[in-house]
């Protein structure tokens, strides 16, 4: 049951750091593989499926929050989203390979979806990207942590 738990955590943590809220899930990820209780396989699959499911909800977002986005409460500054837009007509599909970026990616993923990105190429790059940088991560972690 204690395993269960460190999973949901994992992917709870990695799910939200993927939104539009502020949260990390870098450390967490370290943490666990330095603690070497887990198979770092899984550890690095649940963290990457809870954060593309994190991208697709800012994806959906983004497919249906368009007009609402000169409101007070949207979560998005009005400059970070022109420039994820801005970004994201300049390079098109392939930035969401970037996905990952701090910064930068949680807009793009918006943008993906007030740019009308077909789902099953969203969710391709942004996999790659986000399976791709956990495994930079865990690879790194091992070796110099």
């Amino acid at each position: 049951m204690a395993d269960l738990a460190v999973y949901a955590g994992l992917f709870l943590t990695a799910f939200i750091a993927a939104t539009i809220l502020p949260m990390q899930s870098e450390a967490a990820l370290a943490g666990l593989i330095l603690l070497k209780s887990q198979p770092i396989w899984l550890l690095v699959a649940v963290a990457s499926a809870g954060n593309v499911a994190g991208s697709f909800v800012n994806w959906l977002l983004g497919r249906g929050i368009e007009r609402f986005r000169h409101e007070r409460w949207f979560p998005v500054g009005e400059a970070a989203l022109e420039r994820a837009q801005n970004w994201y007509r300049h390079y098109g599909k392939w930035s969401l390979l970037l996905s990952w970026a701090p910064l930068i990616g949680d807009p793009l993923t918006v943008a993906a979806g007030i740019m009308k990105e077909p789902l099953p190429v969203f969710l391709l790059l942004v996999t790659i990207a986000k399976v791709g940088r956990y495994l930079v991560l865990a690879l790194v972690t091992l070796n110099f942590l």
